[in-house]
């Protein structure tokens, strides 16, 4: 019991800024599609639209652990794509340590999508939840 706990523990852990970055995303998405066409990226507001989902969607899904392992697998992606798209100018202050947070979150999301999410989990109740 005490290592589902702890499971549960770092989904939380690991989902809170996901939630919370993709709801303030939610809420500004015209400032987060105009920042995402300042820095370069395609179809400002079609990215905001869909890295609003990923975050928050994902998180959620982690969160809960409804689809553990797809939604771990997507955010460790996610982490990986950010770290080099939104912090890999290390001339810019702090962002050598952003890009180091975002593959130490890839990496959580990794052992997440590789033992699964533990028995306190929706995917648990659905019988989906056993390590792979």
């Amino acid at each position: 019991m005490q290592q589902n706990v702890v499971a549960l523990v770092g989904r939380v852990l690991l989902s809170i800024i996901f939630i919370v970055a993709g709801y303030g995303k939610l809420t500004a998405l015209g400032g987060t599609a105009g920042y995402f066409g300042s820095i370069g990226l395609p179809v400002p507001m079609i990215t905001a639209v869909l890295v609003t989902a990923v975050e928050l969607l994902g998180g959620i899904a982690i969160l809960v652990g409804f689809f553990t392992r797809p939604a771990a697998y997507l955010l460790a992606l996610f982490c990986v794509a950010s770290a080099f798209i939104g912090h890999g100018d290390f001339s810019v202050a702090g962002n050598d340590i952003h890009f180091m947070k975002n593959l130490a979150m890839a990496g959580g999301f990794l052992f997440v999508a590789t033992f699964g999410p533990g028995s306190l989990s929706v995917d648990a109740r659905r019988g989906v939840a056993a390590a792979a």
